[in-house]
């Protein structure tokens, strides 16, 4: 008899929990996903750097949205050409699960899209986004360092603090595979926003840290590529310069 009041006193707390859960869903402050859909990106921006000019190939890009099948295919670009400025524009593309309102609506408006008018968001639309509530849905978790990244290339220019500290997180908890490829990117676009920020000593440790967690005479597959070396370089002759200067005044 004692086990039985057992069993059923586990069984009322068990749909206790649940009609729990489901308050909370119907109330916002939590996002339900579908728990048996395992894959883990649901969609792709393409985003450009907020305060940086960028030719009109990849301004053209910036924003659009892709489901998996279509970054899947051979030879897929999320640009309609080849990037056309001097110096290459600093596009990323990046992944997310999206399980909050705001990327569940945008992941459904891209499904019934037709191949001829692709969904594409305006600078607005993706900072709502970056802002949305993913940081209380059920994906935050899966989601945390594609979203501080979008905050890194979208807050530059409106909140840099904001900014600095989502691409230092990056920077320094991507350690899952399929974040590898955002390490390289994160770096130098916070070099960069040191640098514009005045904050020379920062700037010259988080160059200090890429060079020793990616040696020139090191070639991974998500190190820095010839671009990219030569953006480092870029930056730290301005950094010099920019120290040369104060020294002088």
């Amino acid at each position: 008899m004692a086990e039985s009041t057992l069993y059923l006193f586990g069984i009322l707390a068990l749909l206790g929990l649940w009609l729990f859960h489901q308050l909370q869903v119907r109330s916002g402050r939590i996002q339900a996903i579908d728990l048996f859909d395992r894959s883990v990106v649901r969609f792709y921006l393409y985003v450009l750097p907020d305060d940086r000019a960028s030719c009109p190939v990849c301004v053209q890009a910036h924003g659009r949205v892709f489901l998996p099948a279509v970054v899947g295919k051979v030879g897929f670009s999320p640009l309609d050409g080849s990037c056309s400025g001097a110096v290459p524009c600093q596009g990323l593309l990046v992944g997310l699960y999206g399980g909050w309102a705001e990327a569940r609506q945008l992941v459904s408006r891209v499904q019934q899209a037709s191949k001829k008018h692709p969904v594409r968001l305006s600078t607005e639309e993706l900072c709502a986004l970056a802002k949305g509530a993913w940081s209380k849905s059920i994906s935050a978790d899966t989601d945390r360092i594609s979203m501080r990244l979008l905050e890194g290339w979208c807050f530059g220019n409106t909140d840099r603090p904001a900014a600095v500290e989502g691409l230092r997180y990056v920077v320094e908890r991507a350690k899952e595979a399929r974040h590898a490829s955002h390490v390289v990117p994160a770096a130098l676009r916070l070099m960069d926003l040191l640098l514009q920020a005045g904050c020379d000593d920062e700037a010259r440790l988080a160059i200090e840290q890429f060079e020793e967690r990616f040696p020139p005479e090191r070639h991974d597959i998500d190190g820095p590529s010839f671009t990219q070396r030569k953006k480092l370089q870029d930056l730290k002759s301005l950094l010099w310069e920019t120290r040369s200067l104060k020294v002088s005044t």
